[in-house]
């Protein structure tokens, strides 16, 4: 129970780090440049997590599914939130990602067969009810079209992540995470080149507030992340995710000077409930006696410890 927690630990950092980076995003980076903010975003991170794995290449399935997941967990997920940051405040373009708990569980049925445990489900019916309380205030008027962007990010990154799930079980997450990155990023470049003309020129705050989106809301933020799907059940990971609207409230509550209404506080508590209706059972109860890392030849007595073939 105490490992549990120690992932479920680390897995927050993700959320954390996701929910500042709206902030950042929308306060300091520029507003019509979607294509390079994601490039500039993947790939110094990739090229600096590559460099912590002295640029060990991928090999056999790894090229190709390199480009897939660095297309959707990174290419098209970048940009549909960089362009959802800049047009809804902080709080409403992280209120749609609160959906994610319900897609990853429904989407890990069929790709990982996790059935979805009546503690992840009943976690995310309650955090999703938090997450309205603190957000649907009815206060601002919203951008239909960064709603759009968000949604699609929300669908695009659960499915990404999932995929991830699948296919990373034998794999080093240091290494896949900076070839995911690396990809999207070399896949970003050209086309922003092409639709956005030369890159935008940067003030200090914005190369300061990149730094940031690059290094600890991506590098060290998708490492923790995927990290947690290795470890974690995916509706336990995806439950964690809330905290990602929490901490856009609460950083426009200590730094916007907004108020924090009683409703608010309810609905963060409701959240917080959330996660804790859905954490991780004891490792115990599934009686295998397995150890990390070790195959898991209960559930496939076929395979044996060759079950990393590509699936």
């Amino acid at each position: 129970m105490e490992a549990n927690a120690r992932w479920v630990a680390l897995t927050a950092v993700a959320p954390v780090a996701w929910g500042a980076n709206y902030f950042v995003t929308h306060e300091f980076l520029p507003a019509g440049s979607p294509l390079y903010g994601a490039a500039l975003r993947a790939l110094p991170a990739g090229l600096v997590l590559l460099a912590l794995c002295r640029w060990r290449r991928p090999h056999g399935a790894w090229w190709w599914r390199s480009a897939v997941l660095g297309s959707l967990n990174v290419s098209v997920f970048f940009v549909l939130v960089y362009v959802a940051s800049q047009l809804l405040p902080t709080s409403v373009a992280s209120t749609v990602m609160a959906v994610s708990p319900l897609t990853m569980t429904l989407i890990a049925w069929p790709l990982v067969s996790e059935r979805p445990r009546t503690a992840h489900l009943s976690g995310a019916v309650v955090g999703l009810a938090g997450v309205c309380l603190m957000l649907l205030t009815g206060a601002e008027g919203v951008s239909v079209p960064g709603v759009l962007a968000s949604a699609a990010a929300m669908l695009v990154s659960s499915f990404g992540h999932i995929l991830t799930k699948r296919w990373s079980a034998d794999t080093d997450v240091l290494a896949s995470t900076a070839w995911q990155l690396t990809a999207g990023g070399l896949f970003l470049l050209p086309a922003a080149a092409v639709v956005e003309g030369p890159p935008p020129a940067l003030s200090t705050p914005a190369l300061i507030a990149f730094g940031y989106v690059s290094l600890a809301a991506t590098a060290l933020a998708f490492t923790a992340w995927f990290t947690g799907l290795r470890h974690l059940p995916a509706g336990t990971v995806g439950l964690i995710g809330l905290l990602n609207p929490v901490t856009g409230v609460l950083l426009g509550t200590m730094v916007a000077t907004e108020v924090l209404t009683v409703q608010q506080l309810c609905g963060l508590v409701l959240v917080l409930a959330g996660v804790v209706l859905g954490r991780p059972a004891r490792a115990g109860r599934r009686g295998t006696g397995r150890t990390p890392g070790q195959p898991d030849t209960h559930r496939h007595p076929a395979r044996g410890p060759s079950h990393s073939q590509p699936r």
